[in-house]
């Protein structure tokens, strides 16, 4: 029998390169990521998940055990065994995800605590399926010419001033497909800045526009806001993770990344751009 292979902290994929005038297929690399159940068993106590975290696979007892600890569910003290969890009918690809934990003493508190069975171990390919269970529509993709698609983070960055008073601001834009800005939030978190951005729509009364702008990396929980509010195109400064690719691949949604006025990288629809 082939034992599962434990994920490494970066997987291989296929990308569209648009350098200048240039388009170049090759291969390129993402950071995975990939959900972390953690467990935690104490004295009187049976096995209860108390956290879900995204994270890149790799030192993953010491991120439960830190998490546990910051989180002021356990004393340093107590933190005694460290293991991935061995339910037998846990799926291979889940068998790296789940880490249990065993305390010497009582927890300070429980979050999330209820009991774990063997089937509730978590992968990637589950949280893709559970978020495109739960959105009806899908996304709005338009197509968008290459040199105005490589605008965008400029266009995104003359709209930052408390980037510009403290430089650590993270920023969100939402635009029309035209390159038309609609609104822009910052947050010292990324997740926040969409948040505010698409909330803003929704209050004013009116639709969220397809396309969303980011000034940094594209984590899965941000694909997956863009999925809840039917926003085809996402485009950003930074790297999308395995996660993200993954997510905005089944949704259909277009994900570009490493965006600069002469280059830019696509990791997802690139035939719905028609590039």
């Amino acid at each position: 029998m082939t034992r599962p292979r434990r994920p490494g902290p970066s997987v291989r994929t296929r990308v569209v390169d648009l350098d200048g005038d240039a388009r170049i297929e090759r291969e390129d690399r993402l950071a995975t990521e990939e959900p972390l159940e953690i467990r935690l068993v104490a004295p009187g106590l049976p096995a209860r998940r108390v956290g879900l975290t995204m994270r890149t696979p790799g030192h993953d007892f010491e991120l439960a055990a830190g998490w546990l600890v910051h989180e002021q569910v356990l004393r340093p003290a107590d933190v005694a065994v460290v293991r991935y969890c061995t339910d037998a009918d846990l799926a291979p690809e889940q068998e790296f995800n789940v880490v249990t934990v065993e305390s010497s003493g009582p927890p300070l508190r429980l979050p999330e605590a209820r009991l774990v069975s063997s089937a509730c171990g978590v992968c990637g390919a589950d949280s893709v399926r559970d978020v495109l269970a739960e959105v009806p529509e899908p996304p709005v993709v338009l197509p968008m010419a290459v040199d105005l698609l490589r605008t965008l983070p400029a266009r995104l960055r003359t709209a930052q001033p408390g980037f510009d008073r403290t430089g650590g601001l993270h920023a969100a834009g939402l635009f029309e497909a035209d390159g038309t800005v609609v609104v822009v939030r910052e947050d010292v978190g990324r997740h926040n800045a969409v948040d505010k951005a698409v909330g803003a729509r929704l209050l004013a009364g009116f639709p969220v526009p397809p396309v969303l702008v980011l000034s940094g990396r594209i984590g899965f929980e941000l694909v997956q806001k863009a999925v809840v509010s039917r926003i085809g195109v996402l485009v950003a400064v930074g790297a999308p993770s395995s996660l993200a690719v993954g997510l905005a691949e089944e949704a259909g949604i277009a994900l570009v990344g490493f965006t600069r006025a002469d280059r830019c990288v696509v990791y997802a629809g690139a035939a719905v751009l028609g590039v």
